[in-house]
């Protein structure tokens, strides 16, 4: 059956957020450390912000047999500011099919441009996207400092 992409709503947030927790601990491990793990998928337990995201912002979550295997959102217009991939299902085109989803949007709204924050291991996935490394910084989050690259692409015109 073939991944489905749709608008994400308040009944996907149980699922956003397991896999959400699921994928930083076995994706990004190996580029922060323990201590950076525990505090980022803290992130997480904070319902009610996930629950606003989704509402608020332009989520989509991609569906294979009826299960969540990722999700993308974008923010303030042109701010990608998210992307999940099951770790169980990477490499199977899903991070492309939100990316493109998400960049179309940004597209149709009038932007020429979209940026990220994305970690160390999502940097090679942008990068040949077409997105271009700004700069690498120090950001805290939770009480602790995560290195990440502020990326930007220029998006072609419809």
């Amino acid at each position: 059956m073939p991944v489905l992409i749709r608008r994400a709503n308040s009944a996907d947030v149980e699922a956003v957020t397991q896999l959400f927790r699921e994928t930083v601990k076995r994706v990004n491990s190996p580029d922060y450390s323990s201590i950076q793990i525990d505090h980022w998928v803290s992130g997480a337990d904070d319902i009610p912000k996930w629950e606003k995201r989704i509402e608020d912002w332009f989520f989509l979550v991609a569906v294979e047999n009826n299960v969540v295997v990722g999700f993308a959102y974008l923010n303030r217009g042109n701010y990608f500011d998210g992307l999940f991939v099951h770790h169980q299902h990477q490499g199977k085109g899903i991070a492309t099919a939100l990316a493109d989803e998400v960049e179309n949007k940004a597209r149709v709204d009038g932007y020429s441009t979209i940026h990220s924050d994305v970690s160390i291991t999502a940097k090679p996935f942008f990068e040949k996207r077409g997105y271009k490394i700004e700069f690498l910084q120090e950001k805290p989050y939770r009480g602790m400092i995560f290195h990440n690259y502020i990326v930007s692409k220029t998006l072609q015109p419809i």
